[in-house]
């Protein structure tokens, strides 16, 4: 006796309207879309074909393809020309289906790397540049591994500005770098994992001599009378905001703005500026330690008489319970319990 046939499952209004998909709509490629986007940018299938390393006229064959198949669609053509030498003209479809394809690709993207963190295929880890020393030492225990599973390893530099927006928005899966906090808090520990391995108070790096900057240490407050470098942002652009406001400038005596520490450093070494620069510890000593022989280059504590007390704190940063979600030997977790093993030998809790 023959088994009975299944019954049929009605469509539901969903599917219905997936079958119903017109077959030019069906019959669109990922790839003449990509193309369309590229077009939209450019203005040009010649910009286009440059950048996608194909011939015009393959750019220009898509182009006509889509054309013809929203005019049967929706009664109206996507792009068409000017004129020779000038860009392309998009109608009002044209531009609503660019926003779709840019959207649809975007969440592809998307999904296709959240997929890949998933499964271990690939790891992005932010850095700072003065944190990328215990990453490299971390690194080092690790690449071969990671080299024979195949492990995409990706290293993005993340300024302080978007230390956080970059953790948060998955652009990276982990950050190593430093923050300012109230001395002794927890920095982050409630919203993130944290490895700390340094905790200390900034010092001030001057070429100014004794007798402008006498003794071997001076009050935060006393920094609203000295000529300063400062930088655009940053680490220690926090703590002048914290100290002084955000309207810091006003307050100070800038002798020199500048968009990174080293540069700050050579400014200070040739005396083109006279003064001072909030730096860490660590950069402080080796500006001394590296100026030429009659360069007075000399660090100088700064005690705090000013609230809130500050430090910066160097850590290792991710999402808090993302790493529960992988098994052990899931990069993420291997790249942080190296990063723990490291911390744990040449990290200095408090202090520089």
């Amino acid at each position: 006796m023959s088994a009975p046939l299944p019954e049929l499952v009605p469509p539901t209004d969903a599917i219905t309207e997936l079958l119903n998909c017109p077959p030019a709509l069906l019959d669109t490629t990922l790839d003449q879309f990509r193309t369309l986007i590229v077009v939209r940018q450019t203005g040009s299938a010649l910009q286009a074909a440059r950048l996608l390393g194909r011939e015009q006229s393959s750019v220009q064959k898509q182009l006509d393809t889509l054309n013809r198949y929203f005019q049967s669609l929706c009664g109206e053509i996507l792009v068409s020309k000017r004129g020779r030498g000038k860009d392309f003209v998009f109608t009002p479809t044209g531009e609503l289906v660019v926003d779709g394809a840019r959207d649809m690709l975007a969440r592809w993207m998307d999904d296709l790397g959240e997929c890949r963190r998933r499964i271990g295929r690939t790891l992005t880890v932010g850095t700072t540049e003065f944190t990328l020393w215990i990453l490299n030492r971390a690194w080092e225990t690790l690449a071969d591994e990671f080299a024979r599973r195949g492990v995409e390893f990706r290293l993005v530099h993340v300024r302080t500005r978007d230390f956080w927006s970059r953790l948060d928005e998955g652009q990276v899966d982990l950050l190593c770098g430093s923050v300012v906090t109230p001395v002794g808090d927890r920095a982050r520990h409630d919203k993130y994992d944290v490895i700390e391995w340094r905790r200390g108070s900034p010092v001030l790096l001057t070429n100014l001599p004794e007798a402008d900057l006498p003794g071997a240490s001076v009050a935060t407050s006393a920094l609203e009378k000295l000529p300063l470098i400062v930088p655009v942002s940053g680490l220690i652009a926090d703590f002048l905001v914290r100290w002084f406001g955000p309207a810091f400038r006003d307050r100070l005596n800038i002798a020199a703005e500048i968009e990174d520490l080293q540069y700050g450093v050579a400014l200070l070494r040739s005396r083109l500026a006279r003064g001072c620069m909030i730096v860490t510890r660590t950069l402080g000593r080796r500006a001394v330690e590296g100026a030429a022989e009659g360069t007075a280059l000399r660090v100088v504590e700064l005690t705090h008489d000013v609230e809130p007390k500050l430090e910066m704190v160097s850590a290792v940063f991710t999402r808090k319970g993302e790493r529960e979600r992988y098994g052990p030997d899931h990069p993420l977790n291997l790249l942080w319990e190296a990063l723990r093993r490291e911390a744990a030998e040449t990290g200095h809790p408090s202090g520089g």
